[in-house]
């Protein structure tokens, strides 16, 4: 049978999603733990290949197996042989010519700043810490310019290709102090494009670049303009749209 899966994890002690041979990594951890419940080698395939260091709330997966009991028994099963920091929210047989990534039509990014001068130790996994204060104001003047479509090579690479136009659905800040949350929404993303535009709007919070500049880069295409690239830890995948 052909299964799809909600996964969650926290990337911090994962060296990425994608299985390497001396590595620990997410499709390794859920590999090994579908071989220990069912035993059977299967290949898990991703909605995309988060990067080391970050996070999902809402990774899908696809996998292969034979399975004679009910779905809630093979949740269960992954679950309590996972380790604590990976786990399948949802499950459910996939339909005919299903693919994760493929047949995705978006995908939601989250990146959360922790904007004051002391480190917070219980956030330090999964945000950001910046100081001094950011100009908000300055920042989501400077979003808007990203929504629609438009080429991104200055934030990123594509993983496959040379294509580098992407749609932006959403491009939006959020603040919950000390904390700061940047939600992105696209029909697809380059490599590092999140943490590229991050790393630029922080700066454009600081006074280093003004609104105008930030939007230049657009245009620019040039990736070596990019002075400031964010960390992984502040980096979620929140969601995949189908």
């Amino acid at each position: 049978m052909k299964f799809w899966a909600k996964i969650e994890y926290d990337g911090t002690d994962f060296y990425g999603f994608q299985v390497q041979a001396q590595a620990r990594t997410v499709q390794g951890e859920l590999e090994r733990a579908i071989y220990a419940v069912t035993g059977h080698r299967v290949r898990v395939t991703a909605a995309g290949r988060t990067d080391r260091g970050v996070h999902a709330q809402g990774q899908v997966i696809v996998f292969k197996v034979p399975w004679q009991h009910g779905l809630d028994d093979l949740q269960r099963a992954l679950n309590a042989t996972l380790a604590a920091d990976v786990v399948v929210r949802e499950i459910g047989e996939a339909a005919r010519g299903f693919h994760p990534r493929f047949s995705a039509t978006g995908r939601v990014y989250r990146y959360t700043l922790l904007n004051r001068p002391i480190r917070s130790p219980l956030a330090r996994r999964m945000a950001w810490q910046v100081w001094p204060q950011l100009d908000r104001e300055r920042m989501i003047a400077a979003t808007r310019c990203l929504v629609g479509e438009h080429d991104f090579a200055t934030f990123g690479r594509p993983p496959k290709g040379k294509n580098t136009v992407r749609r932006v659905l959403r491009a939006e800040w959020k603040e919950q102090s000390p904390f700061l949350f940047f939600e992105i929404e696209a029909n697809a993303f380059l490599y590092r494009m999140v943490r590229n535009i991050v790393g630029a709007l922080v700066q454009v919070g600081w006074g280093q670049l003004s609104p105008e500049e930030f939007a230049a880069l657009l245009p620019a295409r040039d990736r070596s303009l990019i002075k400031l690239v964010a960390p992984p830890q502040g980096l979620c995948l929140i969601q995949v749209n189908y």
